[in-house]
């Protein structure tokens, strides 16, 4: 499979340098990679989602189950990912390889730590965790444990996978994570129906081919990011360049670890309804994912140009930027909405057929549909806080809107039962990316104009 990459020009590694030239076509160029990117990983779980669908709602609920706390164990690794991240983009703004270094080394450092720790957790404790959902179905309990038990050894190769593609993006480069990512994909296309079925391992053996494939890329990145990610004992781990990373990735960990806690409460309220309504959260997550495809490749290529830019002192193509990715992201968002009130039933039947699940899924569509263009302004606005390296704005906003979902599920679900939960994650959503934009027009806007 390695020789499939000679041909790479980029084997070396590159950076671009994000403060010079238009800010749209530079924005566009950068962040194409990074959707391309999501679009590959929004693959990969529509194979899981797909394959596994047809073993069943119950196979589904068993993976959403489990999903919650896979997703914690992502938003802690943030912490890691999102400091680093800021750290060597400011250092390449400045034009300091060095400092860029330090924060790498510190950074693998951190992540090695945090991928152990937690992965321990999912083996040893795996079996708490799916009981505190409260699910009332032994089945659905022991696949979604054996499923968070494999996700155990998953995420030390994935937390560095994703380590690296953010720092990746950092020095403007991000077509090398882009062809990591498709042989990431193609690995679990080819494996996930071996394991699922010729195996006849069912809901873990999705698990078993994601562990394949994350090893496989992560051996290509070490491979082909040269001597970026090598550890230098020459400049070790500095303790100052750690508390740098965690200073700057608190916030944005926090923030997300915070919406994984809520979601897992929801989850808890969510089983009220039964197993078909995880179901129903989950394949509605994952449709929905096609949205996050662009607004978070905005994410990340803003978080990126602002860094730069904020490093080399160019505020005002801050503001300039962040317009045109404003412009092409709530574009798509409009676009969205539409294809999520027109055709929200034949996307669930993609993954599902039975009646109950295609009912609540289909209805958690129509009411996200309403929140997307206001997610995807807090979405691009958390990108530009974060590449100035204040992260902790949009985790306050954050922090204080999502705490609203569960009071806010608990009084709709009188009226409207299950809805009720989905309409609470999409007003939440509604008042984040409101309260985001004004705040950038009001501190952030005035500062840099």
């Amino acid at each position: 499979m390695i020789q499939l990459f000679a041909y790479w020009k980029d084997k070396e590694m590159k950076t671009t340098d994000l403060t010079r030239g238009k800010e749209t076509r530079v924005l566009t160029q950068l962040a194409l990679p990074i959707m391309g990117s999501s679009l590959l990983q929004f693959t990969y779980n529509l194979v899981d989602m797909l394959l596994v669908g047809r073993l069943g709602s119950d196979a589904v609920a068993s993976i959403g189950s489990s999903s919650f706390f896979i997703g914690l164990g992502y938003s802690i690794n943030s912490l890691v990912v999102m400091g680093t991240a800021i750290k060597v983009a400011h250092g390449l703004g400045e034009k300091d390889p060095v400092q860029v270094k330090k924060y790498i080394n510190a950074g693998n450092g951190l992540n090695l730590i945090t991928a152990i720790i937690y992965g321990l957790i999912l083996v040893l404790g795996g079996k708490f965790l799916i009981g505190f959902l409260n699910l009332g179905n032994p089945i659905v309990e022991r696949d979604a444990y054996y499923y968070l038990a494999i996700n155990g050894p998953i995420f030390l190769f994935n937390f560095f996978n994703l380590l690296y593609a953010r720092v990746l993006s950092s020095h403007g480069n991000n077509r090398l994570a882009f062809k990591i990512n498709s042989v990431g994909l193609v690995s679990n296309i080819i494996l996930d129906p071996l394991f699922i079925y010729t195996f006849k391992l069912g809901v873990p053996g999705a698990a078993y081919a994601t562990l394949i494939a994350q090893v496989t890329m992560f051996i290509l990145f070490r491979i082909y990011t040269g001597d970026i990610f090598k550890y230098d004992k020459k400049l070790g781990i500095e303790k100052e360049k750690i508390k740098d990373i965690i200073k700057l990735g608190i916030p944005s960990s926090f923030q997300r670890i915070l919406f994984t806690i809520i979601n897992i409460f929801l989850a808890r309220i969510i089983a009220i309804y039964g197993t078909e309504a995880i179901a129903a959260q989950k394949i509605g997550f994952q449709v929905e994912s096609i949205s996050f495809m662009v607004i978070g490749g905005l994410n990340g290529a803003m978080a990126a140009f602002t860094g730069q830019n904020f490093g080399a002192k160019k505020y005002d193509r801050v503001v300039s930027g962040y317009k045109a990715a404003l412009k092409i992201g709530l574009s798509y968002s409009a676009l969205m909405t539409t294809v999520f009130f027109a055709f929200n039933v034949p996307l669930i039947k993609l993954f599902v057929r039975d009646k109950l699940t295609v009912s609540m899924a289909s209805s958690y569509l129509i009411v996200l549909a309403f929140s997307q263009v206001f997610s995807t302004m807090e979405v691009i606005t958390n990108g530009l806080f974060t590449g100035i390296g204040k992260p902790h704005i949009p985790s306050i906003i954050s922090v204080v809107f999502t705490s609203l979902r569960l009071p806010f599920a608990l009084i709709l679900t009188i009226p409207f039962g299950v809805n009720g939960i989905w309409m609470s994650i999409s007003l939440s959503s509604m008042l984040k990316g409101i309260v985001a934009h004004l705040v950038y027009k009001i501190r952030i806007r005035k500062e840099f104009s």
